[in-house]
């Protein structure tokens, strides 16, 4: 949810697409190589796209779209930009899908409204039509560091592509939004009082309440299905030289997001309490439909911080199980509305290039 959410490790590859304005369509078909040993909740699983990197897909409320961002060297521009396509409703229909940002600027972490004719998404395209500049990671000991770039606004578009509605307008980063289970309210992550914390907009009034204030970087947050709840993931630098390395770098507007774990909260987002406790990059989570678990990805189990996986846990952070068992990335899952499928972006199967594609599957309970 969000772009970037996070992309951690050298291999992160999400944090600049690049976009095509003709529709692609795919031609190959899914195999059983496809599928891993004991990926038990995945049945008839399909891959979607086949070159470039392709991220952060999510369903459109009535379960037939999908919304993702997209790069590809090969097309030409390396910016994240926002795509949508039709959901195949069987094994002989192909996933086409088109352009639907400015083609300017960087963009990120897209999502319908409940109307079906309109989307909200991040841009940088106010500051520059060109891609902002790709982090430096040397002059930080090749540390994986992320912009937070102070461009980005939010923005409400058409299906077409016609921008109707600036959201935000103030100074520093917003992105990673979201929208509540009726689409009234966005949740979202901004640097506009000093720190990376959450604010939950009213979309027809456009006020704004801060509900995260502790140091560190809050982002990527979800509303549960019901409402009740809101999940995301948070850094929180507690020792001396800890924080002083997130203080400096959120000068720069820069972040490390190498240490996260997951938090839930009241909507309002009281009674926060963290429930995971895993070490390492725990990110990318949101709620099942039933809204009582909680799908996330990790590389707690990796000293070198790769492969990443995907797992499931309740709202207490019990019981947690593996999903996925790539030996690459598997990330950024979502359920689709009636609970009966599960999208996701991974490296399975492509060919031992770089390539983070999307793929769909039955989900098994």
């Amino acid at each position: 949810m969000k772009f970037i959410v996070i992309i951690l490790t050298t291999v992160f590859l999400l944090t600049s697409l690049s976009f095509k304005k003709n529709n692609i369509a795919t031609t190959q078909q899914p195999s059983d190589s496809l599928q891993y040993a004991n990926e038990k909740h995945f049945k008839n699983i399909r891959q979607l796209t086949f070159d470039g990197d392709n991220a952060e897909a999510y369903w459109s409320y009535d379960g037939k779209s999908l919304i993702f961002q997209r790069r590809n060297p090969k097309e030409g521009v390396m910016c994240d930009q926002i795509y949508v396509g039709k959901v195949p409703e069987n094994k002989d229909e192909k996933f086409t899908y088109k352009l639907i940002s400015t083609g300017k600027g960087r963009t990120t972490c897209s999502y319908f409204l409940p109307d079906g004719k309109h989307f909200i998404y991040a841009s940088t395209h106010l500051g520059a039509d060109t891609c902002p500049p790709n982090v430096d990671r040397a002059k930080y000991g090749n540390k994986y560091i992320w912009a937070v770039n102070d461009t980005y606004d939010i923005f409400m578009a058409e299906m077409n592509g016609k921008i109707v509605k600036q959201l935000t307008d103030v100074k520093g980063y917003d992105a990673e939004g979201t929208l509540s289970p009726d689409g009234k309210k966005m949740i979202f992550c901004s640097t506009r009082d000093g720190d990376l914390d959450l604010y939950i907009m009213d979309l027809k009034t456009q006020k704004v309440k801060r509900i995260t204030n502790t140091l560190g970087y809050d982002g990527g947050a979800w509303f549960s299905p019901d409402g009740k709840k809101i999940v995301w993931r948070a850094s929180r630098p507690k020792t001396d030289p800890e924080i002083k390395e997130y203080k400096e770098l959120l000068k720069e507007n820069l972040v490390a997001p190498t240490q996260m774990e997951v938090w839930v909260a009241d909507v309002d987002g009281k009674n926060a309490k963290q429930i995971t406790a895993l070490g390492n990059a725990n990110w990318a989570p949101n709620f099942t439909p039933d809204s009582k678990h909680i799908i996330f990805c990790s590389n707690h189990e990796y000293k070198k911080g790769f492969p990443f996986n995907m797992y499931l846990t309740d709202l207490n952070g019990n019981d947690i199980k593996k999903i996925s068992r790539d030996k690459g990335f598997d990330a950024f899952p979502m359920f689709s509305p009636d609970g009966k499928k599960i999208v996701f972006s991974s490296t399975r199967n492509n060919g031992g290039t770089r390539d983070i594609n999307l793929f769909v599957a039955d989900w098994v309970e």
